[in-house]
């Protein structure tokens, strides 16, 4: 791929977009891992974004659209192609409704601490989910019993073949670490969500207590994927995995944490491979201990 003449095209043909070539991204996923993606692009707003979406596909070139990389695996060779970082991308607002409109770059901590401030109860569960809500609408985000599908009204997005969408209600499809976004492709632009009023200092205390939980109970100060693992039915990852006796297992720089055994941490120049590695071990391991088969609940990209 001739980056130096395709980041040339994109100047000309799009606005708004600021390019980097061969840009590591292990600078952009919470696993601190991953090879180079061939163009990084980081769009000003959502106009952007839909034209660089549109610049890709009449180019032929392969597109990745990323939030804050807390879910994702890159593999060492890298990403062919463009890689689009939502990262500026965060506009929020109070309707006339009432309702919360947040862009798909907004980091989901601080769409819970926006709300807080406004007196809005129920995203108090998101405080210390490391993604954006382009990530938590796409995966259905969850945590301490709460979920985004259960605050979401209406979200706008872009498909494939570029047509501009607005996704209501139960057309969201939302079910456990999935919605209408997993398979269809669409891009999230952004999403509205329909909270309740209610105390600040007590939504501040609830948050707070999240917070806390997990810093006594993550791994938070290694890096990693957060959950590795889907919740198999009847079971919790983290148990099984524990009860097999695989916490401190280590494949290079992989480890599974000693902290919570649902997490694979980065514990120092980690690559790829080695954590591609220590899920199959893990994997292997519960399936044969327990009969239950883990499936991945981070999404692996790049090169072989």
């Amino acid at each position: 791929m001739d980056t130096e003449k395709l980041m040339g095209s994109l100047a000309c043909e799009v606005q708004g977009v600021e390019v980097l070539r061969d840009e590591p991204m292990s600078g952009h996923t919470t696993f601190k891992i991953g090879g180079p993606a061939d163009l990084f692009c980081i769009p000003r707003d959502t106009e952007a974004l839909c034209e660089l979406l549109k610049w890709t596909r009449a180019e032929g070139i392969p597109a990745l659209v990323i939030g804050g990389g807390s879910n994702l695996l890159v593999r060492d060779r890298g990403i062919r192609g463009a890689v689009i970082s939502t990262a500026r991308l965060t506009a929020m607002s109070q309707r006339e409704d009432g309702e919360v409109q947040a862009e798909c770059g907004v980091p989901l901590a601080r769409l819970a601490a926006y709300a807080r401030d406004l007196g809005l109860c129920g995203l108090e569960f998101a405080q210390g989910i490391p993604g954006s809500v382009g990530g938590g609408i796409y995966m259905n985000a969850g945590a301490y019993g709460g979920e985004i599908k259960n605050l979401v009204t209406e979200t706008d997005a872009v498909t494939p073949s570029g047509e501009l969408v607005t996704v209501r209600g139960e057309d969201h499809r939302f079910g456990y670490r999935e919605s209408c976004f997993t398979c269809s492709g669409a891009v999230v632009l952004r999403t509205r969500l329909r909270l309740l009023p209610g105390d600040r200092a007590a939504i501040a205390a609830q948050m707070e207590e999240y917070r806390e939980r997990r810093r006594r109970m993550q791994p938070l100060e290694s890096p990693s994927a957060g959950s590795t693992f889907k919740r198999p039915t009847g079971f919790y990852a983290g148990k099984l995995i524990e009860e097999t006796g695989l916490k401190g297992l280590t494949v290079g720089g992989a480890c599974v944490s000693e902290k919570h055994a649902g997490f694979l941490i980065n514990k120092g120049g980690a690559t790829a491979r080695d954590v591609l590695e220590l899920i199959e071990e893990v994997r292997s391991a519960v399936l044969r201990e327990h009969g239950v088969l883990l499936e991945p609940e981070i999404k692996v990209v790049g090169e072989e």
